[in-house]
């Protein structure tokens, strides 16, 4: 008889399971091109953040006097340019060593639900995923996204009841684990009351991820058997 669902994993997209910056700047220098009319020269640091902070920033580093009707313009301008590239997510996008592995052996455990947790636009994290085969093993019906609103910590929060009203079950904080690759997604779980797994994949090292206080640390994914055994535990206490 199987399990009923009981434990939530949540995993962080850029740089924790897949790596697409080459199309995510594509999609950054077109969609700022058609919302001022000037060519993007810098774009801001992606890494942990919100959509909305990226998007600011990125407006403010290349002069653009900012005001709120640029995020929805600009927003609306990012998703067009992700749906024309979906070959260029499969040809330059990649799944990070043992991602994809890690992802269907955590399908195995008992009581298990699988989504993500990604400070990006739901749209784009869709395409990344979709074209390089990872969306399969997730329901990202339940996920959590960038909100104009809302933090991710809150986004944890709400991505949690989502899948409880969806399983008919609720999750516990101490059930719930972020995989992530940074600082601020550390951070965001702790505010969430979740436990977290960081993996050393993006620019923080492991002592980084360490000292911001997540639960456990791993250089990379590419160990199943370790990422597995690391999952069972946080989610089982």
């Amino acid at each position: 008889m199987p399990v009923p669902a009981y434990r939530l994993i949540l995993w962080n997209v850029d740089h924790t399971l897949l790596d697409a910056a080459r199309v995510t700047r594509e999609a950054y220098a077109e969609a700022f091109e058609q919302v001022t009319g000037r060519p993007m020269v810098r774009l801001a640091p992606t890494a942990g953040r919100n959509e909305s902070e990226i998007i600011f920033e990125t407006l403010a580093f290349n002069g653009i006097a900012t005001s709120d009707d640029h995020l929805e313009a600009f927003v609306r301008a990012l998703e067009a340019a992700y749906s024309t590239r979906r070959d260029k997510v499969r040809s330059f996008g990649r799944v990070l060593p043992g991602a994809a592995e890690a992802v269907g052996a955590a399908t195995a455990l008992p009581g298990v639900v699988q989504s993500v947790l990604t400070g990006s636009l739901e749209a784009a994290a869709r395409i990344k995923l979709g074209e390089l085969g990872l969306d399969r093993m997730l329901d990202l019906s339940v996920g959590g996204y960038f909100s104009p609103v809302y933090p991710k910590g809150a986004a944890i929060e709400m991505s949690r009841i989502s899948a409880g009203r969806k399983y008919g079950t609720v999750f516990a904080e101490s059930a719930t684990v972020l995989v992530a690759d940074h600082p601020l997604d550390v951070r965001a779980a702790r505010i969430a009351r979740a436990r977290v797994l960081a993996v050393a994949t993006g620019a923080v090292t492991e002592s980084e991820l360490r000292t911001a206080g997540a639960d456990a640390v791993l250089p990379t994914l590419a160990d199943t058997a370790t990422v597995l055994h690391t999952l069972d535990r946080l989610t089982s206490t």
